[in-house]
């Protein structure tokens, strides 16, 4: 159990509760993972840590491999399970997208973490 509960990063409410391992606020339902240890120290400096699918930590410059197949928009074929992905930047996207990369065949695109796991 946390003693101190952080405030909701989405409306800054200071009335958030726990429930299982989530952080809920109840004035606008958000609900979110706490940060632990070297996270909350990192996340209390502004910097953020994006994980992989697998829990690795990613940063600006890493390699990462695609771990389900992906449809795209606009294209016949989607991106299939396993291509590489080089170079890519960590950002602060749209619907949870925070990868910015580049994907020869289908150029430049965002992808959600949860969805690649690093090389």
């Amino acid at each position: 159990m946390i003693e101190n509960l952080p405030p909701c990063p989405k409306c800054s409410c200071e009335y958030t509760y726990e429930m299982n391992a989530l952080v809920v606020c109840p004035e606008c339902g958000h609900e979110w993972v706490p940060a632990e240890g070297g996270e909350r120290e990192a996340a209390a400096g502004g910097e953020r840590v994006v994980r992989d699918s697998v829990g690795n930590v990613l940063q600006d410059g890493d390699s990462v491999t695609v771990v389900k197949a992906l449809k795209v928009k606009g294209s016949a074929s989607g991106i299939k399970a396993g291509t590489k992905v080089r170079n890519i930047r960590i950002v602060d996207g749209v619907d949870g997208h925070d990868i910015d990369c580049r994907i020869e065949g289908f150029g430049a695109m965002q992808l959600k973490s949860g969805v690649v796991k690093k090389a």
